[in-house]
C-alpha cells in the first residue's frame, strides 16, 4: 500500500469516531484543505484521550498500527504526543493529547467535518482555518521562525481564506498565546490586511 497521509486520517476519523473520542486533524493535512497544497508524510490530530480510553484506543490500532503502549499512556498522563504507524503504509500519524483548556475546548468547538474524498466514509472533523494558522505559527515560533514550511502553511491558508476567516478569534487567540506580531507580518505578506 502506497504511502497516503490523506487515507491515513480518514483510518484514524473511523477508529476515533467508533470510540466516541474527540478529535480533529490539523497540520500539514488541513492546511493543504485550507490552503496551497503540499506533500505531507504524516498526519497531525489532535484528541482529547483519556485514561479510560487508551485500553480500548490501543485494542482498534492494534492490528494496522504500530505503536508503544507506554509512550501512549505517557502523553495521556502529561497532555503529549504520540505517533501511530501505519504498518502497511508506513505512514505516521502524530496524535497530540490536548489538555482540559479553555483554548482547546474551543478549538474542538470550532472543528467542523471536511470531506477530504468524494464517497461515503471521506469525512474527518478538521480544525478550523483560523486554529491551523494559530497552531502554525505557534509550531514556526517554537522552531526559532526559521521553517519555510509552517511560514508558507500559514501564508498559503491566509491567501486562500482571506476574507472568511474570523479575524476577531485570530486577533483575540494570537494576542493571548504572544503570537500577534507573527500573525500580522503573515497577513501583510499575504496581502490578507
Amino acid at each position: 500500500m502506497a504511502p497516503d497521509p490523506v487515507e491515513l486520517a480518514l483510518i484514524l476519523a473511523r477508529v476515533f469516531g467508533r470510540l466516541g473520542i474527540r478529535y480533529c486533524v490539523g497540520g500539514s493535512v488541513a492546511s493543504s484543505v485550507y490552503g496551497e497544497v503540499r506533500t505531507t508524510l504524516d498526519v497531525d490530530l489532535v484528541a482529547e484521550l483519556r485514561p479510560e480510553h487508551i485500553d480500548a484506543l490501543l485494542a482498534a490500532t492494534r492490528d494496522e498500527f504500530h505503536s508503544v503502549e507506554a509512550s501512549v499512556r505517557r502523553a495521556v498522563r502529561n497532555a503529549s504526543s504520540f505517533n501511530l504507524i501505519h504498518e502497511d503504509m508506513l505512514v505516521k500519524a502524530d496524535v497530540y493529547v490536548s489538555p482540559d483548556d479553555a483554548l482547546h475546548r474551543e478549538q474542538f468547538a470550532r472543528s467542523r467535518p471536511v470531506a477530504l474524498r468524494v464517497g461515503p466514509v471521506s469525512e474527518v472533523q478538521l480544525a478550523s482555518p483560523e486554529d491551523v494558522v494559530i497552531h502554525k505559527l505557534r509550531w514556526y515560533r517554537m522552531g526559532g521562525g526559521v521553517s519555510d514550511r509552517q511560514w508558507r502553511d500559514v501564508l498559503g491558508v491566509l491567501k486562500v481564506q482571506g476574507g472568511v476567516l474570523d479575524r476577531e478569534y485570530l486577533d483575540r487567540v494570537t494576542a493571548d498565546l504572544g503570537l500577534a506580531g507573527l500573525l500580522a507580518r503573515a497577513l501583510s505578506e499575504a496581502g490578507s490586511n
